[in-house]
């Protein structure tokens, strides 16, 4: 007799869009930062249906492009405005509530 899956088991959708937060890697003491209330930039980005070279979806918008693991929120590529990060600066993922 077959059984329903259950929820766990169901491949849940991928999220359509994230925030990305960029923030400074460390604070002024030289510690490392642990939350984003020296965000420096922020944006919106959406899912692009394609895939980027991570292996991961890819995300774009507000002058940034990314690949995130939409599972464990890591970034695993990014752009903003074409260039890499600069060394001392560092992304963090929110979930976008705006829709």
């Amino acid at each position: 007799m077959a059984t329903e899956p259950r929820e766990t088991d169901r491949e849940l959708p991928d999220p359509q869009t994230f925030e990305l937060l960029i923030v400074p890697e460390f604070n002024e003491d030289g510690t490392q930062t642990a939350d984003t209330r020296g965000t420096l930039r922020s944006g919106v980005v959406r899912a692009t249906g394609e895939t980027g070279a991570s292996g991961y979806p890819r995300y774009t918008g507000d002058g940034m492009e990314a690949d995130i693991d939409p599972v464990s929120r890591a970034v695993e590529a990014l752009l903003v405005d074409g260039a890499e990060l600069d060394y001392g600066l560092m992304v963090r993922v929110a979930d976008h509530l705006g829709g």
